[in-house]
C-alpha cells in the first residue's frame, strides 16, 4: 500500500505532534519513515458532549494538535518546514460516554470496573497536515476498533493499576503491556487500540503521494 512509496519520503521532514511513546514507535519501526516527535502545545479541553459522535471529538483535538504545531514551525527559523504534520487523538466510548486518561487510581479503577465483562470502542482520529509548497492541506479520519475484556475481580484491577501502567492511557489500559492480560477480543485494528491507526494512515498516507503533492516527489 504505501510501501513501494518509502524512498519518496525518506528525505522528507515528517512532524508527529505527540510526545506518545508508542505512536512514535509505531510510525518508527512499522511504516519506516524518518519522524521527528514536536509535542503540540494545544490545549486539549474539548468538551466530548459538545459532540455528535466520539469519533468528531477525536477527530477535533487531533486537528487542534497537528494545526498548533504546523503553525509553530512554519514560523521557525531553526527547524526545516515540514512537509508532514501528523496529530493524533485516541479516546475509549462507552455506553454513550467518552473515557480519556484516568486522572487518578480511583477513576482507573472506576473506569475497568466499568468495562470488565463488556464490550467498548476505541476511536483515534488522526489529522495530516500536508505542505504542498505554498499552503497547508488539511486531511482527516477516524478508525473504530471494538474491544472486549474478560471479568475482572476487583483484586485484579488493583493489581493492574498499582503497576502505574493504566495512568497515561486512553481508558487506563494499555493492550500491549500488561493490560492486554485484561482484554478476552478484539474486532478491527490492533494498532489503533495502541494509540495509532497504522492501516488507515498507510492508506491515506499513499493516496497523497499519488496525487502528486510535492509529499511524492523525492528531494
Amino acid at each position: 500500500m504505501v510501501l513501494q512509496h518509502l524512498q519518496k519520503l525518506a528525505n522528507k521532514q515528517i512532524i508527529l505532534a505527540s510526545s506518545s511513546p508508542r505512536r512514535k514507535e509505531i510510525l518508527d519501526k512499522l511504516v519506516g519513515l524518518n519522524i521527528m516527535v514536536v509535542p503540540s502545545k494545544f490545549e486539549e479541553n474539548l468538551d466530548p458532549q459538545n459532540f455528535k459522535h466520539p469519533s468528531e471529538f477525536v477527530i477535533a483535538t487531533a486537528q487542534g494538535k497537528a494545526k498548533e504545531v504546523a503553525k509553530r514551525l512554519s514560523g521557525s527559523a531553526s527547524l526545516p518546514h515540514p512537509d508532514l504534520v501528523i496529530g493524533a487523538d485516541t479516546c475509549i466510548s462507552f455506553e454513550n460516554q467518552v473515557y480519556g486518561k484516568p486522572r487518578d487510581h480511583q477513576d482507573a479503577h472506576l473506569t475497568l470496573s466499568k468495562l470488565s465483562g463488556r464490550n467498548h470502542e476505541v476511536l483515534t482520529g488522526v489529522c495530516l497536515m500536508i505542505w504542498d509548497g505554498k499552503l497547508w492541506i488539511e486531511t482527516t479520519f477516524s478508525e473504530c476498533t471494538k474491544v472486549k475484556f474478560g471479568q475482572l475481580s476487583k483484586e485484579e484491577i488493583t493489581a493492574y493499576i498499582n503497576t502505574g501502567e493504566p495512568m497515561d492511557k486512553a481508558g487506563g489500559y494499555g493492550i500491549q503491556g500488561l493490560g492486554g492480560t485484561l482484554v478476552e477480543g478484539i474486532t478491527g485494528d490492533y494498532y489503533n487500540v495502541v494509540g495509532f491507526p497504522l492501516h488507515r494512515f498507510c492508506h491515506h498516507l499513499s493516496r497523497i503521494i499519488a496525487d502528486t503533492l510535492p509529499l511524492g516527489e523525492e528531494a
